[in-house]
């Protein structure tokens, strides 16, 4: 990690994860970024996910918690859901804002972010300021039709995807919220910022999520980075820095500036 990265543990939270605060504030002050993995809901890699998490706060300004939830198959829904929640739940009793609390995941982790939302909301606790899902599998029906578009660059498809959703739903519903988030009421819900790679199979997942918020009244921007795969954000982590991975932390940045300003006090 950089020599400004400070990965002290501010306040004990119910699910192991790592800290890392580039932005010199504190969580009561500032808020948090929630990171939600991805890999499918069965993978993890902790020192690549502590690192995206340092990049998250520099562009947020605001410390970032990676949480280590619990993976498929051997902990199948709703396992890492409850911790999400918890997760959001005790970082809100430990008194840190819920208007400069933004949740962010990526694929599988966006998936558990877009159904945390729902399951927050459901139970009248205050949600967050905003929430950035990259590239979510929000039907699991798998009935987009991108997923079964032409074989381009993208490292998934629906083999792949069944596969995946088949160990994550362990024999439970896949059209049923908040397991399959496009199968909710997105009503309600805070600020959304939908990111997906124009040539990836998820691509109609974001698209969808972001119609149907949209139509329920919610503030959402869609962002899709033509000809770009699954998962292209992490460009983010590479140094020197390709012009999609500094574009994607800069919009980034600039769109929670807005949700910081919007916040209450």
């Amino acid at each position: 990690m950089p020599p400004d990265a400070d990965t002290s543990e501010p306040f004990a939270l119910p699910v192991p994860g790592r800290w890392a605060n580039g932005s010199g504030r504190t969580p009561r002050e500032a808020g948090v970024v929630l990171y939600v993995h991805g890999g499918g809901f069965e993978q993890s890699n902790p020192e690549f996910e502590h690192a995206m998490a340092y990049r998250l706060s520099k562009a947020a300004g605001r410390p970032a918690f990676a949480i280590d939830y619990s993976l498929a198959p051997e902990h199948p829904f709703p396992a890492a859901h409850d911790e999400v929640v918890a997760v959001y739940r005790a970082l809100l009793a430990e008194g840190v804002p819920p208007g400069r609390t933004v949740l962010f995941g990526e694929s599988a982790g966006a998936t558990l972010v877009l159904g945390a939302l729902l399951a927050v909301r459901a139970a009248g606790v205050p949600l967050p300021g905003a929430a950035v899902p990259v590239s979510p599998i929000a039907d699991l029906t798998l009935a987009s039709p991108s997923i079964d578009a032409p074989a381009g660059p993208d490292m998934i498809g629906r083999d792949v995807l069944e596969h995946i959703v088949g160990r994550y739903l362990g024999g439970r519903p896949n059209d049923r919220a908040p397991q399959s988030p496009l199968h909710g009421d997105p009503a309600g819900l805070p600020r959304l910022l939908l990111v997906a790679g124009g040539n990836e199979v998820l691509l109609d997942d974001a698209r969808r999520f972001a119609e149907a918020a949209a139509g329920a009244g919610v503030e959402v921007a869609l962002d899709v980075y033509d000809g770009m795969p699954h998962a292209f954000h992490l460009a983010a982590l590479l140094e020197p820095r390709p012009p999609v991975g500094a574009a994607f932390l800069e919009r980034l940045s600039s769109w929670l500036d807005r949700s910081e300003r919007d916040a209450p006090a």
